[in-house]
């Protein structure tokens, strides 16, 4: 659920104070959600006057100039899991994941008034997802065209998961020229359809080509910390992970809203991809073919009253976001330690 690279589009900023709208599915055309956060509005005011400002100079002003060097991440002290594996796919149907749809035109999906309401369950999924064999075994199938989800119904923390995931051949409007995407969306909770009528809430590790394992932050009540530089070759919001970067807050509808994954370790179109996601309580690690490339800490929701409160177990969510996917050998453990992240050569 992002835009990476070459991917543009508009999230809904409604002013410079970082109020947005999200679809909500309960009332048909949905409620507004009016957040607002001061740490935002700081740093806003001080890279103020926006109108002369690019979204370059914005990044330049959080993250500060780009690294010169890339870094090469390897990951150290594997956890030893303290149980016994358990598969999220039983290789022969959906049971435990529930589907949902959002708008039969998924182009209005981040309109502030889409004027309709979401798919939701009211029809037939099994055009959408489905079990089917594909290179001789079974694996989850998820058309795409038609963006939405597949919620697990494990209330998951503390834990590993593993999945192979790879993309079909087909891809949808709007997205037919852009970047392959779908993801990985973990700590999820809220309801369905509450964010652009699609999504619930959730941290995403990213799926999408040149950009599988970006941290993005769904929902503007969620939030996560990491570490990021400022890298003039990517798309806005222009911020890499970079261990020892910056910190900074990831907020979804402001300049802080994804943070790209450290490098791209995705195989070719057609072949299998491994992700690992580790998670421990409030922390988490992404890994892609076994690579790390993004870890977020401080993963938090923010509480009717402003409060940050925690963040540290949900659902997990497998999109559809405009490309044929394919999901197989979806496996959790429970750990109490998350791996550590090294730059190679210190």
């Amino acid at each position: 659920m992002t835009r990476g690279r070459t991917d543009r589009r508009s999230i809904g900023i409604d002013n410079a104070l970082g109020y947005r709208n999200d679809r909500r599915s309960g009332d048909g055309g949905g409620r507004t959600d009016m957040w607002f956060d001061r740490a935002m509005v700081a740093l806003l005011v001080v890279s103020a006057p926006a109108t002369a400002q690019t979204s370059k100079d914005r990044a330049r002003a959080i993250a500060g100039e780009p690294a010169k060097t890339a870094q090469r991440l390897t990951l150290t002290d594997i956890p030893v899991p303290t149980g016994k594996p358990t598969a999220l796919f039983d290789g022969r149907s959906l049971k435990g994941w529930a589907p949902w749809l959002g708008y039969a035109d998924p182009s209005i999906t981040y309109r502030s008034n889409p004027g309709t309401s979401p798919i939701g369950t009211s029809r037939d999924t099994g055009g959408d997802f489905a079990v089917r064999s594909v290179d001789g075994a079974p694996a989850i199938w998820v058309k795409g065209e038609t963006w939405g989800s597949l919620v697990n119904s494990a209330d998951l923390g503390d834990y590993h998961l593993r999945l192979q995931f790879k993309w079909g051949a087909k891809t949808w409007a709007p997205r037919v020229t852009l970047p392959r995407n779908n993801g990985l969306l973990y700590h999820t909770h809220g309801t369905a359809g509450e964010v652009f009528g699609t999504w619930r809430p959730s941290v995403e590790f990213e799926i999408m080509t040149g950009s599988t394992g970006m941290i993005v932050a769904v929902g503007g009540k969620l939030r996560g910390r990491t570490n990021v530089t400022f890298d003039p070759s990517l798309g806005e919001p222009h911020l890499r992970f970079r261990a020892g970067g910056r910190d900074i807050d990831i907020v979804n509808g402001t300049p802080t809203w994804n943070v790209e994954a450290a490098t791209d370790a995705e195989r070719p179109i057609g072949e299998w991809n491994t992700l690992d996601l580790y998670v421990v309580g409030d922390r988490a690690v992404h890994v892609v073919n076994g690579v790390p490339v993004a870890e977020v800490h401080d993963l938090a929701t923010i509480a009717p009253d402003g409060t940050r409160r925690p963040l540290t177990h949900g659902h997990i969510q497998l999109q559809s976001e405009g490309a044929e996917t394919w999901f197989r050998a979806i496996t959790v453990e429970p750990i109490t330690t998350l791996p550590k992240i090294v730059v190679a050569g210190k």
